[in-house]
């Protein structure tokens, strides 16, 4: 039941700006909004607006038993929904929807004597007879309205006047002035806390009534002040949206009889402010006005008002914008780009509008709403509009509107995350940085994840000056307790860009950075580096002494400190097979496990034309295959357990291609003699062959299986990239892939 949101559709509902009765249309349509709807609706016209309970034919029903009681503690949205539901006219002030309820429920309100509501005022005696100066009571009575509001006492100035009323309202004219005067005692004190709304909204339909005009200030200073920021817009209590919208009701019917507005923009302004405040179905009822106010009345509302409501869309939970679509109206993020379309329609600029808090909490809401729609272009343009706002000094726009609340923040934050790791995959170095950099202008902290993968990014791109620049910014900040400790592996990568890229020379402060942060020398890393220095120059016996330094100061070599120098071995001239195999035998004997980089690299080391090297390749292949056979069992058997970069055996291309090569030899070695073809054939060629065929395999099959099984259980968070791991692992073993490669052409 839409109880709250229903007075708001019925006044947008039927009014047009020539006749008055055209029907309320969604957003996508046009329709003129105006309170002097409310003098000319019907049901008809809101039969597919306002929400109330279907029977079972789709129609709506009413929602209540009506009793007097029941009647006269409605309010006007509720007037309003047991109208509709009854498919009957709700035109007219709060008496006349009353008495149309009544009637339409056979409730004939009980006539009470007048003296019987107000005993302190006018005494009666015990027979019930009303004493009255017979002089001249209407003029005496008149006088004591005028005294009592000229003093301020609205509460004995409205019993007056419904005293007034109520004994000579039918035999005399009052005068239009004790009204106004009346309405002003009222009104003082932003209508006395509320607590003079609703004798206020009384006074001004009787004037509508009698043909009086409501002054324009205070009919619309009235509105205003009705409104508070309690539950359902009231004020401790008094007032609400309900009683200002009866106001507007009122008001709606002088403007139709002027025919002209009389309603300011700053009241509509605050209408739509405690309608989005109210929340649920309402939010898109100050939608729907806040665009009749822009486009069909082409007003500039107060940016307090498109704020309201954006931030209202924005912060929408998805049990809101269920339950809403429950009710047929649409609420939640993605209309916070249509408040944004009605804030440059009514004349603001998103380059400026940041110099005001209203505006930067227009563009926060915005940022929040792109990064729920994952539109992370229109959440950076909002950010880039407020950073060129003038009058924020000292900060700028975009930091204001980034520091506005958690929610912005948070969004700013996970917006640029996004961006970087777009750039990331799709290596764009040099955006990533961009995309750092402004994090850190707008003061937005990134993760340590950001900071790897923009380092990583230009690593990969081999751009080692600039990924040792971020890198030392990164533990600069560390250093001044403004971010988290860089991880070993960031220097790790960052010295094998350097290394890749010929600059030595920058690992020099890239270790020292790492021995404060780490407070250690990096032993296995300049280990690491001096092999592959070794590597590329094909010095195949000189690893054999770092190794054993490594083993004599208690670090044990990695896999990658063995296929490094299993990568001598391949690059040497001429090759070294026999000294290669020998590798993987000591590395074995140590329980490091070669993986697919290292059997790659091994058997590279064979492909030198010679018999005896066809024969060791042949049997490397064949401890490759055991080994792919013990992962496969190994992951069944053992559930979540998958290998990573370092430990995978599983042929990949650069295998298939290898072992082509070594085919080729072997069929060489028969050509040459040195082997029986059938005999070659039928031994040394058999896992050669499964290695090419390995694609086809079972075996293949099933790890496929296994590895998309592990990624759908074990998903990456949000910002975390594959191809930062890729690249990291590729840097590390960047001179063994370039000897394997190599042997691949």
């Amino acid at each position: 039941m839409r109880i709250q949101s229903a007075s708001v559709l019925t006044w947008l509902a039927l009014f047009s700006s020539t006749s008055h009765t055209a029907a309320f249309t969604p957003l996508s349509r046009s329709a003129r909004i105006s309170p002097s709807v409310l003098a000319a609706s019907t049901a008809e016209d809101l039969a597919l607006e306002v929400g109330s309970s279907p029977d079972d034919d789709g129609d709506r029903v009413p929602t209540h038993t009506l009793t007097a009681e029941i009647v006269n503690k409605l309010k006007w949205r509720e007037l309003q929904y047991e109208l509709q539901a009854r498919e009957l006219d709700t035109a007219g002030t709060t008496a006349m929807l009353r008495d149309r309820l009544r009637e339409s429920a056979d409730l004939i309100p009980t006539m009470q004597p007048v003296m019987a509501q107000e005993p302190d005022d006018c005494p009666v005696d015990l027979l019930g007879v009303d004493f009255i100066d017979a002089s001249d009571p209407f003029t005496e009575l008149l006088n004591e309205v005028m005294t009592e509001a000229n003093r301020g006492y609205w509460k004995k100035a409205i019993r007056r006047l419904r005293k007034l009323s109520r004994y000579y309202g039918e035999t005399h004219c009052i005068p239009s002035d004790v009204y106004v005067t009346t309405l002003s005692a009222c009104a003082q004190d932003r209508l006395n806390g509320a607590r003079a709304s609703e004798s206020a909204r009384k006074i001004m339909e009787e004037m509508v009534k009698l043909d009086y005009q409501i002054p324009t200030d205070q009919l619309n200073y009235c509105v205003r002040a009705a409104l508070g920021y309690g539950p359902n817009g009231t004020h401790e209590g008094f007032g609400g949206i309900d009683t200002a919208l009866a106001m507007l009701a009122a008001i709606g019917q002088q403007e139709a009889a002027m025919g002209e507005p009389l309603v300011s923009v700053e009241t509509y302004g605050r209408i739509i402010e405690a309608l989005a405040r109210e929340g649920g179905a309402s939010v898109s009822d100050a939608m729907t006005l806040l665009r009749s106010v822009v486009v069909d009345k082409r007003e500039m509302p107060p940016l307090s008002a498109f704020a309201a409501v954006a931030f209202a869309e924005a912060g929408a939970t998805t049990a809101d914008v269920k339950k809403a679509h429950d009710e047929d109206v649409t609420i939640g993020p993605e209309n916070v780009f249509n408040v944004i379309a009605y804030v440059k329609a009514a004349g603001y600029e998103l380059d400026t509008i940041a110099s005001t808090e209203d505006g930067r909490r227009i563009l926060a809401a915005g940022v929040i709403a792109a990064q729920k729609m994952n539109n992370v272009r229109l959440g950076l343009r909002l950010l880039k509009a407020a950073s060129q706002a003038s009058g924020c000094a000292p900060d700028r726009g975009d930091v204001l509107v980034a520091a506005s609340g958690r929610a912005a923040q948070r969004a700013s934050t996970l917006l640029h995350k996004r961006a970087i790791n777009t750039a990331v995959e799709e290596g764009q170095w040099q955006l990533s940085v961009k995309l750092l950099q402004m994090m850190m202008e707008r003061e937005l902290k990134p993760s340590p994840l950001v900071w790897r993968n923009v380092v990583t990014c230009c690593a990969k791109n081999e751009k080692s000056r600039k990924a040792t620049a971020v890198l030392l910014d990164w533990v600069k900040l560390y250093e001044d307790k403004k971010a988290e400790k860089p991880p070993l592996n960031v220097f790790n990568t960052c010295v094998n860009a350097c290394e890749v890229c010929g600059e030595q020379e920058l690992t020099i402060p890239v270790l020292e950075a790492m021995r404060r942060t780490h407070d250690t020398d990096g032993n296995i890393i300049t280990f690491n580096i001096a092999l592959k220095r070794l590597a590329r120059l094909g010095n195949h016996w000189a690893p054999e002494g770092i190794i054993i330094g490594m083993l004599q100061n208690n670090i044990e070599p990695t896999v990658v400190s063995y296929t490094t120098a299993i990568a001598a071995c391949a690059a040497a001239d001429p090759k070294q097979p026999q000294v290669a195999n020998e590798w993987m035998q000591r590395m074995r004997s140590r329980n490091v496990n070669p993986n697919v980089i290292t059997y790659n690299t091994a058997l590279a080391a064979c492909l030198d034309g010679q018999f005896a090297s066809t024969q060791l390749a042949s049997k490397i292949a064949t401890e490759m295959l055991a080994d792919v056979d013990k992962q496969l069992l190994t992951a069944t058997t053992n559930s979540g357990e998958r290998p990573d970069e370092y430990t995978n055996v599983v042929p990949d291309f650069s295998t298939k291609a290898i072992a082509r090569q070594l085919m080729k030899q072997l069929k060489q070695n028969w050509v040459d003699g040195d082997i029986e073809k059938q005999l070659a054939k039928t031994t040394l060629r058999v896992p050669l062959l499964q290695l090419v065929e390995f694609s086809k395999s079972k075996a293949a099959k099933e790890a496929a299986e296994q590895a998309a099984a592990f990624a759908e259980a074990n998903k990456l968070e949000e910002d975390q990239l594959d191809t930062t791991s890729q690249t990291e692992v590729a840097l590390e073993y960047s001179d063994a892939s370039k000897a394997h490669r190599t042997a691949e052409v």
